[in-house]
């Protein structure tokens, strides 16, 4: 999935939902221009504006991601994966997290859950994002920085942590090899 295709179901439910960017902005917290690079694909959001938008728009975060359905039960061959979406801590860099939708197809889903490769790059700034919901995250590979509220913690390889996602928090690699973690989003309806 790319920022496109991210970026036209936005703006069709905003279109088909008769919500305007003003509208999007003050249910989500989110500036009217941040809303406006998100609709016309300027940035990659992260998943925390993703999942603000989905709940004003009334819609799982998987409805941007999802490209087909299928039946119970979902099945995600290793070699069958791809990159759903790649995200940018700012406009004129590189792509520095790499999510891959584990969920996609499966349409009934209460749950989000991804492999995700943190490149080194994702350590550079670290923007804090808050939502509602948790995330549960297993590092697989290198280290893991997370911030969270004031604390700052370092995972290594089969570490784990599950936290409320409305503390604001940042997850990115720590150091200059790439991480690779899975991570387990749950957004109350």
């Amino acid at each position: 999935m790319n920022t496109e295709k991210v970026a036209q179901r936005i703006r069709t439910f905003m279109e088909t939902k008769g919500v305007s960017t003003d509208d999007l902005a003050a249910r989500t917290g989110l500036t009217p221009t941040m809303i406006e690079s998100i609709r016309s694909e300027n940035i990659y959001p992260s998943l925390g504006p993703l999942l603000k938008i989905a709940r004003a728009l009334g819609v799982r975060l998987g409805t941007f991601l999802d490209d087909q359905i299928s039946h119970d039960p979902l099945v995600i061959r290793k070699a069958d994966r791809h990159e759903d979406l790649g995200m940018l801590r700012s406009t004129n860099t590189s792509v520095s997290l790499k999510f891959h939708s584990l969920g996609r197809g499966k349409t009934d889903r209460h749950m989000e859950p991804f492999f995700i490769e943190l490149l080194p790059e994702s350590g550079r700034n670290h923007p804090l994002s808050s939502h509602e919901g948790e995330e549960f995250i297993v590092v697989i590979s290198g280290q893991v920085e997370v911030v969270y509220g004031q604390e700052q913690y370092v995972l290594n390889e089969g570490d784990s942590i599950y936290y409320n996602s409305i503390v604001p928090h940042d997850v990115c690699c720590k150091g200059s090899e790439k991480a690779s973690m899975y991570a387990v989003l749950y957004i109350p309806e």
